[in-house]
């Protein structure tokens, strides 16, 4: 080692004296034909060519000092350069890796990764002292594993079970949905993992662009994810668009995550944009951008003039999101186990009451209704076109009427401009059954249309608005009125409509829709 670090300082030492090369240059001449100008360096005459309207580039000094620093770390022998990596921590050693093909290979030593290897072991068996002993003496004689990168793999394989029981813990620490402080215990599991989440937009040559997200906001039952970027990809381009729930795997001493280590991504959902005509629900639009829903809880922004991606957004329930944000695969999201039925054969009516509806319409910031329904039910009489008739706002029912606070609008935002679209806000739905499992969550954007139905209730003169989400599993009807005096859209009509079928399969039971009469 003495030997090949007093070599380099040598070799150093005699390009520091060496004078650098000055180029001899003479004004252009206006003439059509310019001389050639000759540089002298030692033995060697170099023909330099300089026009009127081109000046010669030179490398500057420190250029060179780097180029020829580069060509020495090049030269230096394995051994020399294999102590160098000695002296790396585990991530410093990856990001080595992926300097060439030479430092990828040398980066693999067993010798590297089964000295990291004892140390982690140490540090996790520290208080038994004969056992890390016994472990010293069954490792060493595996030391030389004909297979390159052995210890590497079996480290990283440790890590990742390491993080998986982490990503439990964490879990199992996050409250229930009936609790108050679920939005914090969210926010401090997110905060313990180091979950991001990112978007990777795929094109027509399999290109992959990555973007991590750039702002978070926490809500009572979901939170809201915002991308911004300057250099989106062409949108007509555009094939996939992959929703990312990113860990990091590296711990740092005080078991911290250290976020620019090794990740594990998990795939939390895919979208298919090959068909740009109905990529996504259209939800509203305002003089300068589009909006469309992607579903599940993902809105894209389009520029109105040029059909280019302004922002992108992402309403993220609570319900399942850590399971999907940590233990899914790159290429494919988590798969949860199927939900096994209790019977009930005591209660005729198993599955027809009991629920409970909360619900959150929201802009960013600003609530304009939220509110939690409890008791809700449904006749067998109410079964009908394949769906469960559950009402959490009656009609005529003026006690339960909800007023949304002020006039409501989507608010949108990019690094550059910002504004509001009318009449849509997002809208956050948590079904629960009658033991407070959840049934049914959501979180999507919705919008205000004109009512078209010819009744009218007298009871509120104004202009009258439907509110309509649909989805697998169910579909959610509003009517709401805008009274111009007051300012404010109140709700006097809320429906569930359950689907007959997926209420079968959770519950064990057979309902059908009631004979008409």
């Amino acid at each position: 080692m003495a030997t090949g670090r007093g070599w380099i300082y040598q070799q150093h030492a005699k390009r520091s004296q060496k004078p650098e090369p000055i180029a001899q240059t003479r004004p252009p001449s206006l003439s059509s034909k310019t001389p050639a100008v000759k540089v002298q360096h030692k033995s060697a005459t170099i023909p330099v060519t300089t026009t009127v309207n081109k000046v010669p580039l030179l490398r500057k000094p420190m250029e060179n000092k780097q180029l020829l620093m580069k060509t020495y770390i090049e030269r230096l022998p394995c051994e020399i350069l294999l102590k160098i990596f000695s002296f790396l921590d585990p991530l410093s050693l990856m990001v080595v890796g992926s300097v060439n093909r030479r430092f990828y290979k040398l980066s693999k030593d067993n010798v590297l990764w089964h000295k990291i290897y004892i140390s982690r072991q140490k540090v996790n068996q520290r208080w038994k002292s004969d056992s890390v002993k016994m472990l010293e003496k069954k490792l060493s004689d595996s030391v030389l594993d004909p297979d390159p990168g052995y210890w590497k793999k079996t480290y990283i394989k440790e890590l990742m079970m390491t993080r998986e029981k982490k990503m439990i813990q964490i879990m199992k620490s996050v409250k229930s949905f009936c609790s108050s402080e679920i939005p914090v215990s969210m926010k401090k599991a997110v905060r313990m993992s180091g979950l991001i989440w990112a978007l990777t937009f795929v094109d027509v040559h399999e290109s992959e662009t990555m973007v991590e997200q750039t702002c978070l906001h926490f809500r009572e039952s979901s939170v809201t994810v915002t991308w911004n970027s300057y250099l989106w990809p062409e949108f007509h381009s555009l094939t996939k668009i992959r929703l990312h729930g990113i860990t990091p795997v590296l711990t740092d001493n005080s078991l911290k995550p250290i976020k620019k280590g090794l990740r594990r991504l998990s795939l939390i959902a895919e979208y298919d944009l090959r068909n740009k005509k109905d990529f996504g629900r259209f939800i509203g639009q305002d003089m300068h951008i589009k909006l469309f829903h992607l579903h599940p809880g993902l809105i894209v922004g389009l520029w109105k003039k040029s059909p280019e991606i302004a922002f992108v957004m992402g309403t993220l329930h609570y319900h399942q999101l850590l399971e999907k944000s940590f233990l899914g695969s790159t290429e494919s999201p988590y798969i949860f186990p199927p939900h096994i039925p209790i019977l009930d054969d005591i209660d005729p009516e198993y599955g027809l009451h009991g629920y409970q509806l909360h619900i959150d319409m929201y802009s960013g910031s600003r609530t304009f209704l939220c509110r939690t329904f409890r008791g809700l039910f449904c006749r067998k009489e109410y079964i009908k076109n394949g769906h469960l008739r559950i009402a959490a706002i009656g009609l005529r029912n003026h006690k339960r009427h909800a007023s949304l606070a002020g006039k409501v609008d989507f608010l949108w935002e990019t690094l550059t401009l910002s504004g509001s679209i009318q009449n849509c806000f997002t809208m956050d739905v948590t079904v629960l059954d009658e033991s407070e499992a959840p049934y049914w969550c959501f979180s999507a954007p919705v919008q205000l249309c004109e009512s078209k139905s010819l009744e009218t209730c007298y009871d509120f003169m104004g202009q009258n608005f439907d509110l309509n989400y649909k989805d697998d599993m169910g579909r959610i009807h509003a009517e709401l009125i805008w009274m111009k005096e007051a300012e404010e859209y109140y709700v006097i009509n809320l429906v569930l409509y359950l689907n007959t079928e997926k209420v079968n399969s959770y519950f064990g039971t057979n309902y059908t829709d009631s004979p008409v009469d």
